[in-house]
């Protein structure tokens, strides 16, 4: 290496020095494959990977929480990732942990994300358990997405945290494994597919990785509020007093209580924690928003189509990828599909490979797909 950009590469990982004893250092990191020596340190590499994956460009148009609600200032996957990275990114360098390494799995923790979020999700999963291949989890997903489907080359580290973020389960201490290996990640991930829940049991290598997991739960539970107050689903009076006395009634509010709770609770400590107070609102907010925000109407309007789209399309794509016949004249979307299918031949379950492609698709192609492929219907008239 030119003798500049080697006194580049060890002032770009000088700054980890000054890092906690109980974060994750470069020089601790696995990479999938060997990569030649260069002056961005392998987390921040991962940061660049992640960002120009094909998987990332297409978080702009997956749903967060609303699907048909037309207002620009809804927040999508695009931007929830984005909050989520500041959020945590925030708590990391408070305690002195790999900024780095958090900003990788923050911004890759969702590139596994279905269209319309985690109805998607769930449709996917009883596709999958119908066909006798396994379980979809979006976590496990965004890891297949990253190491397998494009096969970015990134650390086992930021992988292991994009497995493990499980950011639906709300704990009050956060702890991680700094035992667990390459080969323990590996049994994760495949467990993750093949065990019904087992990635909600997961247990990180990194306490990067958990804080990523926890700041998942504070960039949702407050902006998933401003979104609804703006579309009218809910008023900010509605929110239970209980627990705007405790943790504030703004998104802006509750987000800086959290951090600052999370901050000394767990300053120097091997594991991250709530106090006791914060996390009971924090619960009851949590319950608060499942049952006004996200079992709400307009959170679900139009699934009962679109859960039968999901079952429509896979059988549909099953049936044309069946039926393959290289000298019919192909449309765009079916030249599509099959460029997917054959490009991971190495995937060899092909029904797994269907929802891989249905898993990837954001929302508006997905509509697309089902009215060139399944049933006519008007696209825009769903958003009224």
């Amino acid at each position: 290496m030119n003798e500049v950009l080697e006194k580049a590469r060890v002032n770009m990982l000088s700054r980890e020095i000054i890092l906690s004893k109980y974060a994750c250092k470069s020089y601790n990191a696995d990479s999938i494959k060997k990569t030649k020596e260069e002056i961005r340190p392998i987390f921040f590499r991962d940061i660049d990977r992640i960002i120009h994956s094909l998987a990332y460009t297409r978080y702009i148009d997956k749903t967060q929480v609303y699907s048909f609600t037309k207002n620009d200032h809804i927040t999508h996957r695009v931007l929830h990732v984005q909050l989520v990275s500041k959020i945590a990114r925030t708590i990391g360098r408070s305690l002195r942990l790999n900024e780095d390494l958090i900003e990788a799995i923050a911004l890759g923790h969702d590139v596994g994300h279905t269209p319309f979020g985690h109805k998607g999700e769930k449709y996917l999963n009883d596709i999958c358990k119908k066909e006798n291949i396994g379980y979809f989890c979006h976590n496990a997903q965004s890891v297949r997405v990253l190491k397998d489907l494009e096969k970015v080359n990134i650390s086992v580290q930021t992988l292991d945290g994009i497995l493990s973020h499980n950011g639906e389960i709300l704990i009050n201490k956060y702890k991680y494994n700094n035992k667990k290996t390459k080969l323990d990640f590996e049994t994760d991930l495949y467990n993750a597919f093949n065990k019904e829940d087992y990635s909600k049991k997961i247990v990180p290598m990194t306490l990067e990785a958990s804080v990523v997991r926890l700041s998942d739960v504070i960039a949702y539970i407050g902006r998933d509020i401003e979104d609804s107050i703006k579309i009218e689903t809910i008023k900010r009076t509605d929110i239970p007093r209980r627990v705007t006395k405790v943790l504030g009634d703004t998104n802006s509010q509750m987000v800086d209580t959290l951090i600052k709770d999370i901050i000394i609770n767990s300053f120097e400590k091997p594991y991250l924690a709530f106090s006791d107070k914060i996390f009971e609102a924090l619960m009851k907010l949590q319950d608060w928003n499942y049952k006004y925000i996200y079992a709400s109407a307009e959170a679900n309007k139009h699934q009962q189509l679109v859960e039968e789209l999901f079952y429509e399309l896979y059988e549909c794509y099953l049936k044309k990828v069946e039926q393959y016949d290289e000298n019919k004249k192909l449309t765009q979307s079916e030249k599509n599909l099959y460029e997917f299918i054959k490009d991971k031949e190495d995937l060899t379950n092909i029904k797994r490979t269907i929802v891989d492609y249905i898993a990837g698709q954001t929302d508006q192609y997905f509509l697309k797909e089902c009215v060139e492929n399944v049933r006519k219907f008007n696209i825009e008239e769903l958003y009224k």
